[in-house]
Order: structure tokens, then C-alpha cells, then sequence
């Protein structure tokens, strides 16, 4: 599939689209690297993507906003009008619809995201794998499913793919923000593993058993990145590169996770910049 052309039909969609990469460019973070990968015009229509999903985890993350559950639900609307042709004040509508047409992308991706953030509202603990399994098809995986329309496939088995993808992305973050989370009472990982390995979810003792429990939630981590892996084969080619390297940053990430002795009750792991570019340089050559 040729990717369509963003030449914009009106200065308010060129507008749209230069604030939305100028959103991703400062906050997109390891997704803005890999779109540096594909072509301007699918580049443009990532940072579209990821402006609308921004904003979808400002809104349930901001506790400036004195009514987040109203703010929720007013963006939900603004969503349904923007793709009945009804745009709303806000910038990213232009960018983010004629995107969602170009590139076809199934409307209930959008609405799945907006209540994946919903759940964030009030303190959180999961209980089973199957509720975060769940809450990370609503917060990730629907942005694979997404973006696999903009990358391009036609293989029906790509979905699948990309569905495991978004979950191994997920448990990477939640691993990584332990502490964070933790901060704003929300505790994803199982109720059931915490039992299971004879850890306390509110002090994270005895730490010894702490450790085996991240260590057996990163293995389970990497089964998902696996099941992801056919994805590469199965967008289009022009856009392998950047896929390569969303993937391989993640997966940095994780390691990085490992190699620290999970200590992210202390600090807060990362791939620094320089190991970034270097993956990135890396894919760029690649085929």
C-alpha cells in the first residue's frame, strides 16, 4: 500500500498537523525516534496518533483538572463528533481525522483508548493477569492496532500480532514505574503474584521476593515481545525500519530493567539518548 499523500486540502489541516508533531516531538519520547524512520507522510499521520493519545492520558493523569471524569467524557463527544465531521476547538481534530480517514483506521481503536485512561481515575489494583491483560489491550494494544493501518499490512494474522506487541510494550512501562505508580495508588501488577511470591503491594517486602517477582513479570514481559515478533514480517517493507526500532528501544528498555537488578523502587530506568540514536542508526540501515 502507497501511503496517501498529507498534501493538506486547507491551511487548518497543514496547521493541525505541524502542532501535532511538535506535540510528539516533545513528548512521544521512544516513539518519536522510530517515526524518524518512515516517510513524511506517514511520519505526520504517527504524530497525529500520538497527539490524540497524548492528550487521552493528560486527562486522566492530571490532577490539576478539577473534573477529570467530566473532562473524559466531554473529549469521548468531541471524539464522536470530530468523526461525524462535527471538529471541535481543539488543534489536533484536523490533523487527527483526515489521518483516521487516509489511512482507514477502525473508529473503535479510539473509543477503546479513551476508556482504557478512564480506569486510571481512581486508585488502582489489579487483581488477576486477566484484568491487566485487559487494561493493557485498552491503554496499548489498540495503539498497535492503530498504527499498523498507518505502517501498512494485509496479512489478517498482523492484528494478532499487534495486540501482543501493545501488551509487551505495557508490562515493560509498568515495570519500569513500579514506584510511580505506587506514589499514585495504583498498583497493576496482580494481587495474585504479590500473593504468590509472598510480597506486600504497599512495601514491596520482603525485597528478595520482590526480586523474583519482577523477575518472573519481565519473563513474562519478553513471551509477549515474542508473540510479536512475526509483526516485522507482516507491515509493509517501507516501514519494517521504524517498527525494528520502536521494538528494539522497548526492548532496551526491559533489558535495561534486568541489568539494573529490577531496582526501580529506587530510580526510574531509561535508554539514554545515545543508545537511542544508536538503535536507531542501526535500523536505519537495515532492510
Amino acid at each position: 500500500m502507497t501511503a496517501p499523500s498529507i498534501a493538506a486540502p486547507n491551511p487548518a489541516v497543514a496547521e493541525s498537523y505541524k502542532w501535532c508533531q511538535q506535540v510528539a516531538r516533545k513528548q512521544a519520547k521512544n516513539f518519536y525516534y522510530s517515526f524518524l524512520l518512515l516517510s513524511r507522510e506517514r511520519r505526520a499521520a504517527m504524530c497525529a496518533v500520538y497527539a490524540f493519545m497524548r492528550y487521552c492520558d493528560d486527562l486522566s493523569d492530571d490532577e490539576g483538572i478539577p473534573d477529570r471524569v467530566g473532562a473524559i467524557a466531554r473529549w469521548r463527544d468531541d471524539l464522536e463528533a470530530a468523526l461525524e465531521g462535527r471538529l471541535g476547538d481543539h488543534p489536533v481534530w484536523p490533523a487527527f481525522t483526515d489521518t483516521v480517514r487516509r489511512f482507514n483506521i477502525p473508529h473503535e481503536y479510539f473509543f477503546d483508548m479513551i476508556e482504557g485512561v478512564s480506569s486510571d481515575l481512581e486508585p488502582r489494583r489489579i487483581q488477576t493477569f486477566d484484568e491487566l491483560y485487559d487494561y493493557c489491550y485498552h491503554v496499548a494494544s489498540v495503539v498497535g492496532l492503530t498504527i499498523i493501518h498507518i505502517f501498512g499490512f494485509r496479512s489478517p494474522a498482523a492484528p494478532k500480532h499487534a495486540e501482543a506487541c501493545g501488551v509487551a510494550f505495557q508490562l515493560t512501562n509498568i515495570l519500569r514505574d513500579v514506584r510511580e505508580d505506587a506514589g499514585k495508588n495504583r498498583i497493576y501488577l496482580p494481587a495474585e503474584d504479590f500473593r504468590r511470591f509472598g510480597v506486600s503491594a504497599d512495601t514491596f517486602e520482603p525485597h528478595e521476593n520482590f526480586l523474583r517477582m519482577m523477575n518472573f513479570e519481565s519473563k513474562r514481559a519478553l513471551g509477549y515481545y515474542r508473540e510479536a515478533a512475526p509483526l516485522l514480517s507482516l507491515v509493509n517493507q517501507e516501514s519494517r525500519r521504524s517498527l525494528s526500532a520502536l521494538i528494539a528501544i522497548y526492548l532496551r528498555l526491559l533489558e535495561r530493567i534486568a541489568e539494573s537488578e529490577y531496582d526501580v523502587l529506587q530510580r526510574r530506568i531509561h535508554v539514554p539518548l545515545w543508545e537511542k540514536l544508536w538503535i536507531l542508526a542501526r535500523n536505519a540501515f537495515n532492510r
